[in-house]
């Protein structure tokens, strides 16, 4: 049995997922999360991710390791490109390259995307690694008025 399963984020209760956004660990990783995040939050949060997938056909999924919710992340549009994204409890940092993994196998197999982008804030130091998974950085971008960096992994040519 594989030890990650992705699940829609509506299978996990909001207590897990407001907890998971309230860690203080994760806030320092991500600067649009300001302020707190409430069971409102978490509601207008689970909508905008629906709609993502109504729209789009593909957004973000919550993962489960050893049947344990532990994030959740994935690609989701952004500004027409398939953007990754993982927000992880800290308990479960050491899994993001397994989880990585595969959702790159499933853009580029079963999406068959040419390529997909990642945003990093300035503050994340550790950009390094992945550049060691083929990502090339892509210039920057603001979203919700906060400066990212951009870098982009292209399908791999067979």
């Amino acid at each position: 049995m594989d030890d990650i399963e992705f699940v829609h984020l509506f299978e996990i209760k909001e207590e897990q997922i407001i907890e998971l956004m309230n860690n203080e660990m994760v806030g320092e990783q991500m600067p649009l999360l300001a302020g707190g995040f409430s069971s409102e939050n978490c509601q207008a949060f689970l909508a905008a991710k629906k709609q993502l997938w109504d729209e789009h056909g593909y957004g973000p999924w919550a993962f489960l390791i050893k049947g344990e919710f532990a994030g959740w992340g994935g690609l989701q549009p952004e500004h027409g490109e398939a953007d990754f994204a993982l927000v992880l409890h800290p308990n479960f940092w050491g899994w993001g390259r397994k989880i990585f993994n595969k959702v790159r196998d499933r853009a580029f197999s079963q999406m068959n995307l040419n390529s997909i982008t990642i945003l990093f804030p300035p503050s994340r130091t550790n950009w390094k690694a992945i550049t060691r998974m083929g990502f090339a950085n892509d210039g920057e971008m603001t979203v919700d008025g906060e400066l990212f960096k951009r870098f982009r992994l292209n399908k791999p040519q067979l």
